[in-house]
């Protein structure tokens, strides 16, 4: 029986889809007509080709998949028409899942971003409350109302186990991700300060055992935080820094100087020359609070791996400048 990916032109279902393959599973990945699919063809993977806003496309990709991982997602943090990303996370998951309703299995892939936080900076867990009005921006909106449908599927009898990764850092961020473009513009000297804020950083390698592992282990109906170390703004900095011999910034941006340059940006570059924006005003909306997770749950119920962050980073760095990106 194959097992279904979606999202395998991506940062986590690229590894997600390595995992699989390099376990002896027969894969196959859902990809939009014209998508690059070079990383994919070594890994031996079946290509179905077709779209989450294509209900049929979604039905001929999961006939016969036993298992299905449910990456895919519109990750935006500004769009021209939010329509477009509604679409997509939303009503594709609803379609997907409706596609998948003979598959033994589904792990859906949220976000730790769906997720409630405490104000006070301690770390949050898979029950901390949260609201659709806690949201910020479309896209955190859009995925919130995606888990909805997939918990709303799972309560209904639907086997879905649904994991919340946190910020996966590592090699083969093609496009990369707001957190590799951090490492991007750190190693290209581009990163003049920093604001006061935090993340859960996480080896991209664990969040994809972590997806194996949910498919394995994971109870239907809960979500999992796949995450591991929480760390400041200026601590990742930091930790580049000692990786790379590079000097690291030492100003703190005040949250008014970043909210006027994002302002400023997204008039020049969306309005002057009609271009997605270099700062997404949303970016800085979602920077003002610390992104601090618990990844207990996941560690004592699925055996989630908690490889230091140190690693992971080093294997970004390597592979960015292999690359050609700095």
């Amino acid at each position: 029986m194959a097992i279904l990916v979606t999202g395998g032109t991506g940062f986590v279902g690229w590894h997600v889809a390595r995992l699989l393959t390099e376990a002896g599973a027969n894969v196959r990945c859902l990809v939009r007509s014209g998508s690059d699919t070079s990383r994919l063809e070594p890994l031996g993977v079946e290509l179905a080709v077709g779209d989450l806003r294509d209900a049929e496309s979604l039905r001929r990709a999961a006939r016969g998949c036993a298992q299905v991982y449910h990456v895919a997602a519109d990750y935006r943090l500004w769009t021209r028409d939010p329509h477009e990303m509604y679409a997509s996370n939303v009503d594709g998951t609803r379609a997907l899942l409706a596609a998948a309703e003979d598959a033994e299995r589904i792990v859906y892939t949220s976000s730790v971003g769906c997720l409630g936080l405490h104000h006070d900076g301690t770390p949050a867990d898979e029950t901390t409350p949260v609201s659709l009005n806690d949201m910020v921006g479309h896209y955190k909106r859009s995925k919130y109302l995606a888990e909805e449908v997939a918990r709303e599927r799972a309560a209904a009898g639907q086997p879905i186990v649904i994991v919340n990764p946190s910020t996966p850092i590592g090699e083969a961020d093609v496009k990369p991700t707001r957190t590799g473009q951090i490492v991007v513009d750190f190693l290209r000297g581009k990163m003049p300060g920093f604001v006061s804020t935090g993340l859960n950083l996480v080896d991209v390698r664990d969040v994809a055992a972590g997806h194996l592992l949910a498919m394995e282990r994971g109870r239907v109906g809960e979500r999992y935080i796949l995450g591991h170390r929480d760390l400041t703004l200026e601590q990742i900095l930091a930790t580049l820094a000692e990786l790379t011999g590079l000097p690291r910034p030492t100003f703190r941006v005040p949250f008014a100087l970043a909210f006027a340059a994002a302002y400023a940006d997204t008039f020049w570059n969306v309005v002057v020359r009609r271009r997605p924006p270099n700062i997404p005003v949303d970016g800085v909306r979602m920077a003002r609070h610390f992104m601090y997770f618990s990844p207990a749950k996941a560690v004592a119920e699925l055996g989630l791996p908690q490889t230091p962050v140190e690693e992971p980073l080093e294997r970004a760095v390597a592979w960015f400048r292999e690359h050609g990106y700095c």
